[in-house]
């Protein structure tokens, strides 16, 4: 029995793909995390629906996988894209022990890519993203991956900014970066991508040190040759040096 491991894009509903949508509607059982679920359960009401809380990421995935190897058409949704700090990985993790099932993992737009597109365009050229949730990841990790990344000079999105036990992560990662990069280094941020309330700003390093974010917004930042073009976030490719 075949199932599938949904990406939503950032907000379900119009940012599902086809390819998502299909796997939804043939669906008989619709697995989630109850935020992801939330998403579209306005578009698939007449759908069985599986709910598990935060941190519920093994159960969720396991209990996907059982009602799969019965025979029920199963979709496990996770937000963005599953196999970016989604449930695509984990799922394929534990299938072995279910061998009468196949995962098949279906892309979604991950939180990067819709946040860069309300900002401009950001990440026209190398770049990479770090979660700064440190839940899975010592911060000593993190805060090494910061300083390569900046010493690289890849533009950055972080994932996961900042929660109630973690409010002061987004300003400890911004002292990392600025020791590294100039603190007018163009960045941004988008909260609730794809969703109600979407809201985008554009600012320098200096200043995303003290934004306000929450487990709902991505962060952008800058290489060194990001810019602020008509208001909009821009990194250059390089299509406009002369001689290319």
């Amino acid at each position: 029995m075949r199932l599938t491991c949904v990406g939503l894009g950032p907000g379900g509903g119009a940012d599902l793909t086809a390819r998502a949508r299909a796997a939804l509607e043939e669906a008989e059982l619709i697995v989630g995390y109850t935020t992801y679920v939330r998403l579209v359960r306005d578009d698939f009401p007449d759908k069985e629906y599986l709910v598990t809380g935060m941190r519920g990421e093994v159960e969720r995935c396991r209990l996907a996988l059982e009602r799969a190897a019965s025979g029920t058409r199963v979709a496990l949704v996770s937000s963005g894209d599953p196999g970016v700090y989604g449930m695509a990985g984990l799922l394929l993790e534990l299938a072995p022990e279910y061998p009468g099932v196949e995962v098949e993992v279906i892309p979604g737009v991950t939180a990067a890519s819709g946040g860069a597109a309300v900002l401009g365009a950001p990440l026209m050229h190398d770049w990479c993203s770090i979660s700064l949730s440190d839940l899975m990841t010592p911060w000593e990790a993190i805060e090494r991956r910061l300083v390569a990344a900046a010493q690289a000079d890849f533009c950055i999105t972080l994932y996961n900014p900042s929660s109630h036990g973690r409010g002061d992560y987004l300003r400890r990662a911004c002292d990392v970066l600025l020791g590294v990069r100039g603190e007018d280094t163009v960045c941004g941020y988008v909260r609730n991508i794809g969703r109600e309330g979407e809201e985008g700003c554009v600012l320098t390093l200096g200043q995303l040190r003290d934004a306000q974010v929450d487990m709902l917004t991505c962060v952008f930042v800058g290489n060194s040759q990001t810019r602020v073009v008509a208001g909009r976030m821009v990194t250059p490719r390089g299509y406009l040096v002369e001689g290319r």
